[in-house]
């Protein structure tokens, strides 16, 4: 596992932004929640996501031809999948205190929103997997995963 203080102070602020706007958006801003996010953005998103996106390097090395940038797009696709982003939901649940909200209605609404932005998602992963440079793969991807914030934290309320 590679250890990039870049990434990590990248994420923590990047995807503590988006969950941050998310929650003013429906007016669930706490501090708790703030921090929790930017703690988990600077940690285990910043170091996952970077080694995906090597591995899918490794996997389906950056080159001309529709079927492998395809590949290597569904592969980011297949990561954020609907239990990537449960677990995205469940971290906003308890960092906001919202234990009793916890249950396995989560990966229901994880699985609607899923499939519901399936094409804007994937036309996103296709964008940063193919036309962002490695070192900046990872910053691309939070800033996605940002506005993808609001957007799992709106469809938690509006998919339930």
């Amino acid at each position: 596992m590679e250890i990039q203080l870049r990434n990590h102070l990248r994420g923590l602020v990047i995807y503590a932004a988006g969950d941050t706007a998310a929650a003013l958006l429906l007016h669930q801003f706490s501090w708790g929640r703030l921090g929790g996010m930017a703690l988990v953005g600077g940690t285990l998103y910043s170091l996952e996501v970077p080694a995906y996106f090597r591995w899918i390097d490794r996997q389906v090395p950056p080159a001309p031809g529709l079927r492998r940038r395809l590949t290597r797009a569904a592969l980011s696709l297949l990561y954020f999948n609907p239990l990537w982003i449960a677990r995205h939901l469940l971290f906003i649940k308890l960092f906001s205190g919202l234990w009793q909200e916890v249950s396995w209605g989560l990966l229901a609404v994880a699985g609607r929103s899923f499939l519901l932005n399936i094409p804007v998602s994937f036309t996103a992963n296709y964008l940063i997997q193919n036309h962002v440079s490695a070192r900046w793969r990872f910053v691309a991807s939070a800033l996605f995963s940002g506005l993808m914030a609001v957007y799992y934290a709106l469809s938690a309320v509006w998919l339930t």
